[in-house]
């Protein structure tokens, strides 16, 4: 076989990958300020073309935020769902990546947040979740847009139950992304009052679930109500990927 040429580094990649690594050490905290393009240009020791494209990189990848005119330096943001959801979403349309994997993914995810819920919520929490599923029922008598916005809604609450950011942010971005890349399929093969009908009856369940504390309970259904739903979109032969997170045992 033959290799291609190796491209040579660039500078502003050094630029990036240093700010980056101040961040995520904790050594630039969100809010803080980079120092302005001259000092940036002096202490990398790079062009001032190099110091612009390290922040047009870090800025598309919502890590830091400038301002035109703004005499300070860009402002460091905090981690968010945004940034997530960018890398998720350039992930899931990856030719390497399936859609048998996402699915998967998010079984996984929703399965564990589900466990965790019903045994970290609070009546708080329980009170959030009965609001969300009233405006899935009301959702469903106006459109299918008023209703998403009440599913997601439902599912971020449930991952908030969990006390874990990670959770919340990662919950949000494949939601979101899976729902975009089978939104069409949806519209075409099925009839969507029949839908929200069916998942607002599978969220009733999963709630009564949480307000029980049965963990094992909310997280098969979590994941047996994707693989009803979505299962039919993968091809065949790749559905074990999904079964054998069904037969597994959860834990109680």
């Amino acid at each position: 076989m033959e290799f291609e040429r190796v491209a040579p580094v660039r500078a502003y990649e050094r630029v990036v990958e240093q700010i980056e690594e101040a961040v995520v050490s904790g050594r630039l905290k969100a809010g803080e300020r980079l120092p302005s393009e001259r000092d940036l240009m002096t202490q990398f020791g790079v062009s001032r073309s190099t110091v612009r494209e390290a922040l047009r990189v870090l800025q598309a990848g919502d890590l830091v935020r400038s301002k035109p005119g703004d005499p300070r330096g860009p402002e460091i943001l905090a981690a968010s769902p945004a940034a997530l959801k960018k890398s998720m979403h350039r992930l899931a349309r990856a030719d390497h990546l399936g859609l048998a994997e996402l699915l998967q993914f998010r079984m996984v995810l929703d399965g564990s947040a589900h466990l965790l819920a019903a045994r970290l919520r609070t009546e708080e929490h329980l009170r959030d979740l009965e609001k969300a599923l009233d405006a899935m029922r009301r959702g469903a008598k106006e459109s299918y847009a008023t209703y998403s916005l009440a599913d997601i809604l439902f599912h971020e609450m449930i991952a908030r139950a969990t006390g874990n950011a990670l959770l919340v942010f990662s919950g949000e971005a494949v939601h979101n992304v899976f729902l975009e890349l089978i939104e069409d399929r949806l519209e075409k093969a099925r009839d969507r009052t029949e839908l929200m009908h069916t998942w607002i009856t599978h969220h009733g369940e999963v709630l009564d679930a949480i307000r029980d504390r049965d963990g094992a309970r909310a997280s098969r259904l979590a994941k047996q109500a994707l693989y009803d739903n979505y299962a039919e979109y993968v091809p065949e032969g790749e559905r074990v990927l999904l079964e054998a997170l069904l037969e597994r045992e959860d834990l109680g």
